[in-house]
């Protein structure tokens, strides 16, 4: 994949440090600076952007935006701003898919304008996509890290599909004696603190079960919400109260 991302007369280190974050949370590689205006002090950036020295080596300054994209088939720029030529413009869901099938078939650019006016117009003309992220009406513009953090995030998802980490053990499914067994320690232990006092138990002992079964608990976690009430009725008996 040959996707670059493009910051467009970046002027604050700050706002370029994080960008750089960003690609690293997000797996991208390649950033091309076009006429910075923000003094670029790597040791600065890397105290921003932990861990992020690979990025921060291969970065590249161009002397303007023309440069930096001229080997570049594919460009998508990001803007808060409305344009007249609306058949161009897509949500950061619909844009990631189309760029990242750009990247592998070609050479694709992500571009971002400077933090205080974004993109000039003969700047997104260069776009064959113009992504706006959609935000509340009265306030739409985002800070440049934050509005690539929204469209990296998309990037990553397209391109692959996440896992959550397993639990570090695994534990097997509850069988029917055990939920029997919880149920019966639910039960000891809501007679204990006088729970059904003016309530109808069966009614109340009937929903647990149908919560237990509605939630997907591994043996392990039912065995731990049994030890929790039998310690209830436990330390009831140990101060006498019962």
């Amino acid at each position: 994949m040959d996707l670059v991302v493009v910051l467009s007369n970046p002027q604050n280190l700050v706002n370029v440090a994080s960008v750089v974050r960003a690609m690293k949370n997000f797996g991208l590689r390649d950033l091309r600076l076009a006429n910075p205006e923000a003094e670029l002090d790597s040791k600065r950036m890397t105290g921003i952007a932990h861990g992020s020295d690979d990025i921060i080596k291969r970065i590249e300054v161009f002397d303007d935006i023309d440069d930096a994209l001229a080997d570049r088939t594919y460009i998508v720029g990001m803007t808060a701003r409305g344009r007249a030529a609306k058949r161009n413009m897509q949500w950061p869901r619909e844009a990631a898919a189309e760029l990242l099938a750009a990247a592998n078939d070609g050479k694709a650019a992500l571009m971002l304008g400077r933090e205080d006016r974004g993109l000039t117009n003969d700047e997104l003309d260069l776009c064959h996509r113009i992504v706006t992220i959609p935000t509340a009406p009265d306030y739409a513009a985002l800070n440049l890290s934050h509005a690539f953090a929204v469209m990296a995030y998309e990037l990553f998802v397209a391109s692959t599909e996440p896992e959550f980490k397993r639990p570090r053990r695994e534990s097997e499914p509850p069988t029917q004696a055990d939920f029997e067994r919880l149920f019966a320690s639910a039960e000891d232990a809501l007679v204990a603190v006088e729970f059904f006092k003016g309530r109808n138990s069966s009614h109340i002992l009937r929903m647990i079960r149908e919560v237990a079964h509605r939630t997907p608990m591994d043996a392990r976690e039912v065995r731990m919400f049994k030890a929790m009430c039998t310690e209830v009725v436990k330390y009831l008996d140990r101060m006498g109260l019962r």
